[in-house]
C-alpha cells in the first residue's frame, strides 16, 4: 500500500475549473450526529408552530442545540487564513460541498497552531477541535478552536520545509559541479517501464543514436521508491560513468514524494560525479533538485543536457574543417608566392652581380674611410696647435712668473704695513703696560691689608692663642672626642690633654659635675660617680 493511499487525490485542474473553484477535493465526512432532544424539540415546534418566538429566543435554542454536540473534531482545507489587529485568528474550513468559519481566540493561538509549526497555510489539510457556537448578532454559527493538526499532504510539506531548512544548514545546496560535455557514459536512475525512461531513449536517437547509456532500474513511486533510488544512484555511481541522471514523469504531489526524501538527497550529494535531474514538470521542484549539481525541467530537457547534439558536433567540426581547409591553402599560396619572388630575385638569378656589387661598395667604403680618417687627422692637428699655445700661455713658467711680480708687489705693500703695525703696537704695549702696572699696584695693596685683617680675626679665634693663655683641649683617647660634659666619661676611660707645649696623657678616676649646671637642669646639687 503507497503512503498516500489513505488521501484524495488531488483533482485534475479541468475537473478543479468546473467545480468552480471549490477548491482540492477531500474525503466525504460523515453526516453530523443528530443533536441530542432534536426530534423532541421539533415535534414540539410542530404543535406550537402558530406560537411565534423572537429571533433571539430561536437562536439561542439554536445554540443550545450546538452546544449539545460537544467537542468536535473537524477536518478540511484551511481557506483565507488571517490574523486581525486584536490577535485573534480566523480562517475558514471547507471540502468541496461545504464550508465553516473558524476562530482561534488570541489566548489559544501559540498552542492551538503548535501542531501546524505556528502559521497555517492555504489550502493546507487540517484537523480542527473546538465547540460549536453561535454569533447572535448575525446568526451564524462557527468553530471556537482551540488544537489545529496538520493532516495528509499539509502535514508532509511541513516536515519537508523542516528537512530543508536543515540540509541548507549543513551546505547541501550550495554544490554545482559542470557537467561534462562528452561523457563517456551516462547513467539513468529510472524505471524502465516508465515514460520517462521511452522519452530519454527517444531523445538520445534524435541527437546521438546508440550513444552509450547504463540505467539502473528502481521504482519512482511508492513507499519503497526512495530507498531503491538512493541504491540505483549510489551502484551508477560505482560503475563508473560520467554523469547521472535521475528521471521521472510528471504527477500530482503525492506520486513524486520519494524525491522528497531525505536518502535521495543523501545519494545525491555522495555521488562522486555529476548529477541531473529532470522530475515532473517545470513547475515541480522536488528535494533532489535543490541537491543535484543541476536541475532539468523534464526528462526530455534532461536528456539534452547530458547527451551530445551529434548534429550539430559534426556540423561543428565540418565547418571547422572547412575553415582550416581554407587557412592552409591560403598559407600555401602565401608560401608559394613568397617562393616565386625569391626563385626571380637577383641574389638566385645572377649571384655574380650581387658579388661585383659589394665588391664596389667595398672599395668605395675603404675610399671613404680613407679620407675620413685623414679629415679627422688634419682636423686633430689644428686641435693640437691651439691646446699647444693655449697650454704655453697657461704653463707653469708664465704662471710662476707672474705669481712672483706679484708677490714682489705684495711683499713690499707687506713690510710698509708691517712697519706702522709695528709702532702702533709699540705705543699700545707701552700704554698697558703703564696701566697694568698701576692697577697691579693697588691690587696688591688692597690684598695686602685684607690678609693683615684676615690675620688679626684668624688668631683672635685659633685655639692656639687659647692655650697660650692658659687652656688646654682634653679628647678621649678611645676615639678622639671632644670632652665638653663630665658625664660622657666614666672611671677608668682614657684622655689626651693638648696644652701650650705638648699633650698629657691621663685616666679618669672620678667626675664631679658643675652644680649650677644640675641646679638648672634637676633642681638638685650632689656629685655624680
Amino acid at each position: 500500500m503507497s503512503l498516500f493511499d489513505d488521501l484524495p487525490r488531488r483533482p485534475r485542474r479541468g475537473a478543479r475549473r468546473r467545480a468552480g473553484g471549490a477548491g482540492r477535493a477531500a474525503r466525504p465526512t460523515a453526516p453530523a450526529p443528530e443533536p441530542p432532544g432534536a426530534r423532541g424539540e421539533a415535534r414540539g415546534a410542530d404543535r406550537a408552530e402558530d406560537a411565534p418566538e423572537s429571533v433571539s429566543a430561536l437562536t439561542h435554542r439554536i445554540d443550545g442545540a450546538l452546544k449539545g454536540f460537544g467537542r468536535v473534531a473537524v477536518i478540511g482545507e484551511v481557506s483565507r487564513p488571517k490574523t486581525v489587529a486584536s490577535g485573534h485568528v480566523f480562517f475558514t474550513l471547507k471540502d468541496d460541498r461545504a464550508a465553516l468559519d473558524v476562530k482561534v481566540w488570541r489566548s489559544q493561538v501559540q498552542r492551538a497552531l503548535g501542531g501546524v509549526g505556528g502559521r497555517l497555510e492555504e489550502g493546507a489539510q487540517v484537523v480542527c477541535h473546538g465547540s460549536l457556537d453561535v454569533y447572535a448578532p448575525y446568526g451564524k454559527h462557527s468553530l471556537v478552536c482551540d488544537r489545529v493538526e496538520a493532516r495528509g499532504i499539509g502535514a508532509l510539506l511541513a516536515d519537508l520545509e523542516r528537512l530543508k531548512v536543515r540540509l541548507r544548514e549543513e551546505g547541501l545546496f550550495e554544490r554545482r559541479r559542470p557537467i561534462p560535455a562528452m561523457p563517456r557514459t551516462v547513467g539513468v536512475v529510472t524505471s524502465r517501464d516508465a515514460d520517462a525512461w521511452r522519452d530519454f531513449l527517444r531523445t538520445r536517437s534524435l541527437r546521438w543514436p546508440g550513444y552509450p547509456v547504463r540505467i539502473a532500474h528502481s521504482r519512482v513511486q511508492g513507499r519503497q521508491a526512495a530507498a531503491e533510488i538512493a541504491a540505483a544512484i549510489a551502484r551508477l555511481d560505482a560503475s563508473g560513468v560520467d554523469v547521472i541522471v535521475v528521471c521521472r514523469g510528471g504527477g500530482a504531489i503525492e506520486d513524486l514524494w520519494c524525491f522528497n526524501e531525505e536518502p535521495v538527497a543523501r545519494a545525491v550529494w555522495a555521488a562522486s560525479v555529476p548529477v541531473v535531474t529532470g522530475v515532473g514538470h517545470e513547475t515541480d521542484t522536488t528535494l533532489i533538485d535543490l541537491v543535484a549539481d543541476h536541475r532539468a525541467h523534464t526528462p526530455t530537457d534532461a536528456a539534452q543536457t547530458v547527451i551530445p547534439d551529434r548534429a550539430r558536433i559534426a556540423e561543428a567540426l565540418e565547418r571547422g574543417g572547412g575553415h582550416l581547409a581554407d587557412a592552409m591553402e591560403r598559407a600555401l599560396e602565401r608560401r608559394g608566392e613568397a617562393l616565386a619572388r625569391l626563385a626571380s630575385s637577383r641574389a638566385l638569378d645572377r649571384p655574380g652581380d650581387l658579388v661585383a656589387d659589394r665588391e664596389r661598395r667595398a672599395l668605395d667604403l675603404a675610399r671613404r674611410a680613407r679620407a675620413a680618417v685623414e679629415a679627422a687627422a688634419t682636423g686633430r692637428g689644428t686641435a693640437l696647435e691651439r691646446i699647444g699655445a693655449a697650454l704655453e700661455r697657461r704653463g707653469p713658467a708664465a704662471r710662476l712668473a707672474g705669481a712672483s711680480e706679484r708677490v714682489s708687489a705684495l711683499g713690499a705693500r707687506l713690510a710698509g704695513l708691517a712697519e706702522r703695525s709695528s709702532e702702533r703696537a709699540e705705543t699700545r704695549v707701552e700704554r698697558a703696560a703703564r696701566g697694568l702696572a698701576r692697577a697691579g699696584t693697588a691690587a696688591t695693596d688692597a690684598r695686602a691689608a685684607r690678609v693683615e685683617v684676615l690675620a688679626r680675626a684668624l688668631g683672635a679665634v685659633s685655639p692656639l692663642a687659647v692655650l697660650d693663655r692658659g687652656y688646654s683641649i682634653t679628647r678621649r683617647a678611645s676615639d678622639g672626642a671632644v670632652v665638653t660634659d663630665p658625664g660622657d666619661l666614666a672611671a677608668g676611660d682614657g684622655l689626651t690633654t693638648v696644652v701650650r707645649g705638648g699633650e698629657v696623657d691621663s685616666t679618669v678616676e672620678a667626675t664631679r659635675a658643675d652644680a649650677s649646671k644640675d641646679a638648672r637642669s634637676d633642681g638638685r646639687g650632689g656629685e655624680r660617680a
